[in-house]
């Protein structure tokens, strides 16, 4: 064998092992990637199976039992943030995610009813977000609106915050829309009742909440 073949079959057997190796390197992490997801999916379906019981249960509660409702805020953001995630991996045209975002809409359609409710009939004085987004490139403000909304949540824990994609093909959310008159630019929000769009700065976006409403909520202890 001469010494160009014997290098040539070299070079040749290093380049199969090397692509052998990115193969299967793929091959693992999309896997890996696959088996998080359907974790995530599943873990999802639980938590939406679990609240949904909660806010039953919450709807037949003495008023006494409302501070529970918190615990459901908070479960509900949490919700809220494994979707996101899950949006950032498969993107929001995925069928899975928009699965998984017409669930969680129905879940905060249904908290936000069940909060009206409470607050009619036990007198308490909730601070309510609806916050109407798009990902389909018409809301340039819509990340800056959405880091605020969330520094307010983590601030005001007691704050309650329902973020809905404004595109979602979902009729419980366009009567949502219809009924509130959501219309013209977006972000949209209605902040206990009230209707406002556009989104500038958190100062001028404080100042869209009623007066002292945020001091009513109990800020996070730092």
């Amino acid at each position: 064998m001469t010494t160009s073949l014997r290098n040539a079959l070299i070079a040749l057997g290093i380049t199969i092992v090397l692509t052998g190796t990115v193969i299967y390197a793929v091959n693992y992490l999309n896997n890996a990637r696959l088996a998080e997801l359907k974790s995530i999916e599943d873990q999802l379906t639980i938590d939406t199976l679990s609240l949904d019981t909660q806010f039953s249960l919450l709807e037949s509660a003495p008023c006494d039992s409302v501070a529970s409702s918190t615990t459901l805020t908070s479960e509900l953001a949490d919700l809220g943030t494994r979707l996101a995630y899950t949006e950032n991996q498969l993107g929001n045209n995925n069928e899975q995610v928009i699965r998984l975002k017409k669930q969680y809409s129905l879940l905060e359609i249904r908290d936000y009813l069940v909060t009206k409710r409470l607050a009619a009939a036990c007198g308490t004085k909730p601070v309510t977000v609806l916050y109407f987004y798009s990902n389909s490139g018409d809301c340039s403000a819509c990340d800056k609106a959405g880091y605020a909304l969330s520094y307010l949540r983590d601030t005001y824990p007691q704050l309650r915050v329902y973020s809905f994609d404004y595109h979602l093909d979902l009729g419980a959310l366009k009567t949502l829309i219809a009924v509130d008159k959501i219309r013209g630019e977006l972000p949209a929000f209605v902040i206990n009742g009230k209707y406002s769009n556009g989104f500038t700065t958190l100062a001028d976006f404080e100042k869209e909440f009623p007066k002292g409403a945020l001091s009513t909520s109990t800020p996070k202890k730092k």
